[in-house]
């Protein structure tokens, strides 16, 4: 916990907290108890009186740790003690950026005065399948999102941006991961090899109504890809007015 508490003052933005939310504790007290009740929690459901009273006391003997349970490159592990609005006290695991990281960005690329939609087929290790998606990748420290954008454009399809549009931003998962991303539609002036050292396939053109059915048939999962058809769809850029704009 020595790495967590000196995290905590690092980068208190990363602990600020509400009221009426899941609050992170600090109390060496309550963080002990919180630890013991994720271990008796984890051993719950064996059945039997015995079996239960042996798992409150392997609780008490092994805690769950907490703390920082990894930091590498791209990705944070934490795992905080927490009350719930309920009053209960346990553990929750979230995944972080790593301090000082610049966003990630995901990159509608568009082909043509068709505005034409880049797909590479990505295999994915988390999922061991393969993905039709678009372009994203990690922020660099210190570089601009435009900085970002070219350089992920450049290595996954060797395509050079002519126009970056900005279509907002996205948090892909608030259950478990901190990260925020930017999304954008570039208009690239052509697409090269792509970058099979990142397991990345190849790359395919189609219509925004082509790529727009592939979601709706199934074969675009990703959510990334999902998010930005849509930003991209509300914003007109496929030449098609948002909702309500009166035009």
């Amino acid at each position: 916990m020595n790495r967590y508490e000196a995290l905590r003052r690092e980068v208190p933005e990363w602990f600020r907290d509400d009221p009426e939310g899941v609050r992170i504790l600090t109390d060496p007290a309550l963080i002990r108890d919180a630890r013991h009740q994720a271990a008796a929690a984890g051993r719950r459901g064996h059945g039997g009186l015995f079996e239960a009273l042996w798992a409150r006391l392997r609780a008490v003997l092994r805690p769950v740790p907490a703390g920082v349970v990894s930091a590498g490159r791209y990705l944070w592990y934490l795992r905080d003690p927490v009350r719930f609005p309920d009053g209960r006290l346990g553990l929750y695991d979230r995944i972080l950026p790593p301090p000082g990281s610049s966003p990630g960005v995901v990159v509608l690329p568009l082909l043509g005065p068709e505005r034409r939609v880049v797909l590479i087929e990505h295999h994915r290790h988390a999922t061991r399948s393969r993905h039709w998606e678009v372009v994203r990748g990690f922020g660099d420290p210190g570089a601009t999102p435009t900085e970002n954008v070219t350089r992920e454009l450049r290595e996954e399809i060797a395509a050079t941006p002519e126009t970056v549009i900005p279509l907002g931003e996205l948090h892909p998962d608030t259950g478990l991961l901190a990260h925020k991303v930017l999304l954008y539609a570039a208009c690239v002036d052509g697409i090269g090899a792509v970058e099979r050292g990142e397991a990345i396939a190849r790359a395919i053109t189609v219509t925004p109504a082509e790529a727009e059915e592939m979601v709706a048939d199934g074969r675009i999962t990703d959510g990334f890809t999902v998010a930005a058809l849509y930003r991209a769809r509300l914003a007109g850029v496929f030449g098609t007015a948002a909702p309500g704009d009166g035009t």
